[in-house]
């Protein structure tokens, strides 16, 4: 694996899914991580809700006439941690790499839009969920919770995390900021709404990049002439073509290979991370360049649960608690270095900038 103090090889694939079809979608998935990792690569990103599918459907066609496909993407979403994921996870680790990929997760009644994020050994860093769903996409997906607004240590460095118009939550994305990610991963549908969204994504991952001095690895996906007209009237085709751009950008802000904007392919770059530090020295958003006792930002990285149990005896002050933050009795604890009520600048390291981070897994659902 690359050393984390010199240069990181990544990859942004651009690929089309196999429509409504898990298990062929997941193989293609595995066979662009063997490309990547046969080409060196150190890090590879996939597009948003990748497997099976990103819903199209939702975006062209009128909540009635939705049911259908929305029930099939019941059948072919993904359980996390489950089949997919030891699948892809394997493959992960065979080819010494990190992966991040975007699913259909469905947590039993409910699909959300799910980040998986593979350490090189193969293993599951990170499961975070879409906060908020996009307009169409509220029909489809539940809302995520704050857990997920982290960033986590890899082979490659520290992590983060977003999927499409989340980078337009100028907090969610400072959250990251303020955990210290070195390469943030974002995904985006691709092949929707034309070539202004092109433009509008490439705006948005550029000045991330410099506002948070990190790199920014984006994957967009891709819809074929004949999966657009399966998916789409003939009046509302056009919503599904370009809007693609799958790019690798530097802390300055700057495109390190020529972004991919139509068709399959996978991008490649290497990342120089000393490019950081000379950024950072400059501009430090969650730094010298900060002003908490004036700006600050307060997160609930719990993960919330529709409900809570006692047991006859009632609730017991003593009980332990256990690693998703809730008691045995399943009553939410403080953590001792979660951020405490009316102290906005205490974070983890008590450095004013750092949100608390659970340790381990979880799943927002029992």
């Amino acid at each position: 694996m690359t050393d984390t103090t010199d240069k990181v090889r990544a990859a942004a694939v651009q690929i089309a899914p196999v429509l409504e079809d898990r298990e062929a979608t997941t193989e293609k998935v595995c066979e662009h991580i063997r490309e990547a990792g046969e080409e060196g690569a150190d890090i590879v990103v996939f597009p948003e809700t990748f497997i099976p599918n990103y819903p199209y459907f939702a975006f062209v066609k009128p909540p009635v006439a939705t049911g259908s496909a929305h029930l099939t993407l019941y059948e072919q979403a993904v359980s996390v941690p489950g089949p997919v994921t030891e699948q892809v996870g394997s493959v992960a680790g065979e080819y010494d790499i990190v992966v991040t990929l975007g699913v259909n997760e469905r947590c039993h009644g409910t699909i959300y839009n799910t980040q998986v994020i593979f350490d090189a050994s193969g293993e599951i860093v990170l499961t975070r969920r879409k906060i908020t769903p996009t307009f169409h996409e509220r029909m489809i997906w539940g809302q995520g919770d704050g857990s997920g607004l982290r960033a986590v240590d890899t082979e490659v460095g520290r992590v983060g995390a977003l999927a499409c118009w989340e980078h337009y939550n100028p907090l969610a994305r400072y959250a990251l900021m303020a955990d210290h990610e070195t390469i943030h991963c974002s995904q985006f549908p691709g092949s929707l709404v034309g070539g202004t969204f092109t433009d509008q994504m490439e705006v948005t991952i550029r000045h991330h990049a410099l506002e948070s001095g990190c790199f920014v690895i984006n994957s967009t996906g891709w819809l074929r002439d004949e999966q657009i007209e399966e998916i789409a009237p003939d009046n509302l085709q056009k919503a599904l073509r370009e809007g693609c751009m799958t790019a690798i950008i530097s802390p300055e802000g700057k495109h390190l290979a020529d972004p991919i904007t139509e068709g399959e392919g996978i991008l490649y770059a290497d990342l120089d991370l000393s490019l950081i530090e000379k950024r950072k020295r400059m501009m430090d958003s969650v730094g010298h360049y900060a002003r908490p006792e004036l700006l600050s930002l307060r997160i609930d990285n719990s993960a919330h649960k529709p409900a809570v149990y006692r047991n006859a005896h009632g609730l017991d002050d003593g009980a332990v608690q256990n690693d998703d933050g809730y008691d045995a009795n399943g009553r939410a604890q403080p953590r001792p270095d979660a951020q405490q009520e009316g102290d906005p600048q205490r974070g983890a390291g008590g450095d004013g900038n750092s949100p608390s981070r659970p340790s381990g897994e979880r799943d927002a659902l029992p």
